[in-house]
Formats: C-alpha cells, structure tokens, sequence
C-alpha cells in the first residue's frame, strides 16, 4: 500500500504583506458592516474579493493583515483555508488558519524485486511511495483574463518611437496587403531578435485640459517572424488581426512574461487626472474595463496604485436664484493601475456604482 500526498486543490493566493505606513494606524481601516467573522477561500477567488468582504477599501488590506508564523509558507493562501478577523487592543485584524496537510491511502504501489521463496512460491513485497504533486501557480490580485493582452503589446508609445521602427515596404510577388502566412520585406531592422510584432500609428493621446501630447496609440496588427536578415530583411506574418499594408512598423516582439502580483495600496501622494481611452468596453465603461488614464510614471504612478473615478455633474440652474451653480463631484468606479507608462497608465475597473465615462477624474483616494 502506498501513501499519496494532497496537496491543496486549486491555486495559491500571494498574500499582501506590506507593513503599515507611518502615522496611520489599523483603527482608520473601516470594516463593512456586514463582514464575516471568517472566510474559507475557494478556487478562483482573488485577493480583492476577499478584502472586499472585511473592508470597505479593499486596498486597506495591508494596514490589517498579519502573518501567522505558525503555519508552512503563510506568505500563501490556498482555497481550503479560513481567513479570520481578531481584535487585538482594540484594533481589527486579520489572519490566516490552515489544515495542515494529510497522507491518506492509495491502493498503488511500487512492485520490488521478489525475494528467495518461500515454500516454493515467488514472493512479491510491495514498497510505499509518496507521491508529490505542485502546487498550480498563485491566483493574482485582479482577473488575469481581463490584463494579460494588455501587458506585452505596447499600445501605447512615446513621441516618435514608432516613427524610428523597421517598417514593411512590400508582399512577396509585389502584394501590396498582407495575411497570416504572407511573406514580405521590410526596411530599417536593426534589433537582434527573430520575433516582433506589427503595429500602425495611430491617434495622439492629449491630455484634455491642457493639450500635451502624453503619448501615442499604436494599433496592434499582429505577429511575423524574421526569416532573412539584410536590407532589405525578409519576414512572414505568423498571425494576422487586420490587413498589413506598406509603411506599418516592426518592433521586438517582447519576452514572455508571467502574470505579475499587484500589491493595491493608495498613492503616496495627492494626484489627479483623467480617463482618456477605455481599451476593452464595447458600449460602456465597467468593472473589468480597461481604461488609459493622463497619469504615469512621471507623477509616480506605480503598477497597484488604487484611484477614485469621479464623476464630474456639471452645473446646473438655481430654481430660486435662476444663477447657475456647480454640482459637486460623484464617486463612480475604484481602478487599480497595472501598467505604466510615462505619462499615461493602464488601470483596471475594479468596482463601479455607475456608468464610467471617458473625461471622468481619477484622484487619490
């Protein structure tokens, strides 16, 4: 008989373990009213949808969280184990509990040579095995399926990056539009590299109360393959999303990537900006939205930073006074920051109370 070792079913979750930033405390942290007093983590939660139970900012998970040291890689959440809310002085906090694993057994086993016989018969021992099995990889802070397209096609480029770009001058056999499959020359290849993608410029992206260029779209056309180095170099798409055509731009397809862990967090300082794009929204702008905002690197956005969308209202008519008068702003939407840029971001739609438009204002929050 042998015994089989079980691992816990499903993912793994990285927990949050930033410490608390200075001068605030885990009592300005605000609890939901309706929280659990314990959560068992299944397959296929994130961490924001186990914050969003306790907290009413989720992105406060930090500030309460504490290690338990008592179990093997707390570091880790699996689905199976119990997230607990304690006090401590006075104060709400927030830890793990886990089953330990177990060895149950299992009806295979590894056959060893027989040994001399006994009373003329072959004897036939059977030695225990363990069976390890790995862990599947960790569940990320936020959807995957809703970032990862978003997170190796550039999208957006600096001021003439694309303009310095190899670029394609014609098909084979003189084909003016290309395919998945077609081959084709192109001109200015510089980069080491047997991979890229293609690319067609596209609109400049203002910022639209001030009118700077902040970047420029760059509309994704698909992938081709560097088969003849020279000048001019000789390529074949591999994949195709839209019709190639003379003067659309190669650039080095980037490496592959894993998901990257996000950990949700205020801005350290105050920032406002604008939304200026929603990347994949057919009609209108909701959570798992991807959005361009007018903030980046330059004003030190980081890649989990946590923003307010705000509705801006408008003015409107006194009834009485017949003056007009500015409505205040409206919390719409929480998006987290996943990709940065120099002067724009890309930010997921975390949570909406309302429609999310194009020009709303991101702030601190």
């Amino acid at each position: 008989m042998s015994l089989r070792t079980i691992p816990r079913f499903g993912f793994v979750l990285l927990v949050i373990l930033l410490s608390i930033p200075g001068g605030v405390g885990a009592e300005e942290v605000a609890l939901k009213s309706d929280h659990p007093e314990r959560y068992t983590v299944r397959a296929g939660d994130t961490l924001w949808d186990i914050a969003s139970r306790f907290l009413k900012s989720p992105w406060h998970w930090p500030k309460i969280w504490r290690l338990n040291e008592q179990i093997r890689n707390p570091h880790l959440i699996y689905p199976g184990d119990v997230v607990l809310l304690r006090y401590v002085d006075g104060r709400p906090e927030l830890t793990l509990l886990r089953t330990d694993k177990v060895l149950i057994p299992d009806m295979s086993a590894k056959e060893r040579p027989p040994e001399a016989p006994a009373a003329g018969r072959p004897t036939v021992k059977f030695e225990p095995q363990v069976h390890a099995e790995p862990l599947e990889k960790a569940i990320p802070t936020i959807p995957p399926s809703a970032i990862v397209p978003f997170l190796t096609d550039p999208r957006v480029v600096e001021d003439g990056e694309l303009e310095r770009a190899a670029y394609v001058t014609i098909g084979l056999d003189n084909r003016i539009a290309l395919g998945s499959q077609s081959e084709f020359y192109a001109r200015g290849v510089s980069a080491a590299g047997e991979y890229y993608q293609i690319f067609r410029p596209g609109k400049p992206i203002r910022h639209p109360d001030t009118g700077e260029v902040l970047a420029h779209e760059a509309v994704y056309l698909g992938d081709a393959r560097l088969l003849e180095p020279g000048d001019p170099s000789k390529f074949i798409v591999t994949r195709a999303r839209q019709e190639i055509l003379p003067r659309d731009r190669l650039m080095p397809a980037p490496p592959t990537a894993g998901l990257p862990y996000y950990y949700p967090k205020a801005p350290p300082k105050k920032v406002e900006g604008r939304i200026v794009g929603a990347l994949n929204a057919v009609a209108e702008i909701g959570p798992y939205s991807v959005v361009t905002i007018t903030l980046g690197t330059r004003e030190g956005l980081e890649a989990g930073h946590v923003l307010r969308v705000l509705r801006h209202a408008g003015k409107q008519r006194d009834p009485v006074t017949r003056d007009d008068y500015v409505l205040p702003d409206e919390d719409s939407a929480l998006i987290l920051v996943f990709r940065t840029f120099d002067k724009v971001s890309y930010a997921l739609v975390m949570t909406a109370t309302r429609p999310v438009h194009v020009l709303d204002a991101v702030v601190t929050p």
